[in-house]
């Protein structure tokens, strides 16, 4: 009889050492997954929410083992929301890690130099990803550059931190700027960068292009930039014809054409080049410019050295059947 129950204890133990190696077996090899997967987990998302969704996708075979290891063999650390990549074949173990980690798939959105408002909002409005409505933003409140984020999250976050990087952008550098800047205030320094990045797409161009508008400032001559006709028309976007003798007499708040000095506010979101050109402007005697018909501008001191290069520049135009 004592041999029996001897028997009956050692098989009970070799049982028990037996199914703990498989559970914790389980932890840690390959999972069913045939191929990657996504899965969003969202905010407030529980570990019991979360491993229904894994068993739902087959990244685990059943919710309840997973849990229970997880429970007993995972780490401390929480589940953190956001969109997260599931390699295929990945353990139990693998998932819990990558789900407490953080390593969220990050997508990014672009707002290229120049991109009025109106435009940045109907960029971020057409992006299925993003949740929520937004207003159309201040002119010159976004800084244009690449920005990460999540799958689900809400537009006003995104916006959110596309305007704290201008914010901080021009913090940094309005210290930095130079006496020979026009611009007082740093709303000021954005309206006419916002002027000098439509001028010109060429980065080198922008000192010499702010050097020239300084002069003019301090001289009060009128600006006379074009895309100031343009903005109180289509607010930036294109406006896809030449520009109206009636729009050039327009008087607005703007139009450069009609009066001197700065219009009333930016007139797009400038970049980070713009900007340190405004505050840090090339020194030059350059009152005028215009379009040298291979992409760039010549600069002109004198008003007669300025219509001498008009005049090769509507011989080009011409040439090219644009007159």
């Amino acid at each position: 009889m004592r041999r029996i129950v001897l028997t009956l204890v050692v098989l009970l133990i070799a049982g028990l050492a037996a199914a703990t190696a498989l559970f914790v077996h389980g932890w840690s090899r390959p999972g069913p997954l045939e191929s990657d997967i996504t899965l969003v987990v969202p905010e407030g998302a529980t570990l019991r929410s979360t491993a229904d969704a894994l068993e739902e996708q087959g990244a685990i075979g059943s919710a309840t083992a997973f849990l229970a290891r997880a429970r007993l063999l995972g780490g401390d650390g929480s589940i953190k929301a956001g969109e997260y990549r599931i390699p295929r074949r990945a353990s139990s173990s693998g998932i819990l890690d990558i789900l407490q980690s953080g390593r969220t798939i990050v997508h990014l959105i672009t707002i290229p130099e120049g991109m009025p408002s109106i435009l940045v909002h109907e960029r971020l409005m057409a992006n299925e990803e993003l949740t929520g409505d937004i207003p159309v933003p201040e002119e010159g409140s976004v800084m244009p550059d690449s920005y990460g984020y999540q799958k689900g999250e809400t537009r006003a976050a995104v916006l959110g931190r596309m305007q704290a990087a201008m914010r901080e952008f021009i913090a940094e550098q309005w210290p930095r700027r130079s006496e020979s800047t026009p611009v007082k205030t740093p709303q000021e320094a954005i309206t006419l960068a916002s002027i000098v990045e439509k001028e010109t797409s060429i980065p080198a161009e922008r000192p010499t292009v702010a050097g020239v508008y300084a002069n003019r400032l301090r001289e009060g001559m009128m600006l006379q930039a074009d895309p100031t006709i343009i903005y109180p028309i289509t607010k930036g976007k294109p406006l896809g014809r030449r520009i109206r003798q009636s729009e050039i007499r327009a008087v607005n708040d703007y139009n450069t054409y009609a009066m001197a000095g700065l219009p009333k506010g930016p007139i797009a979101n400038p970049g980070r080049s713009s900007i340190e050109a405004v505050l840090r402007p090339a020194a030059t005697k350059a009152r005028y410019f215009v379009a040298d018909g291979k992409g760039g501008h010549i600069f002109a001191e004198t008003l007669a050295e300025h219509n001498e290069n008009v005049r090769k520049w509507y011989d080009i135009r011409r040439q090219r059947g644009e007159m």
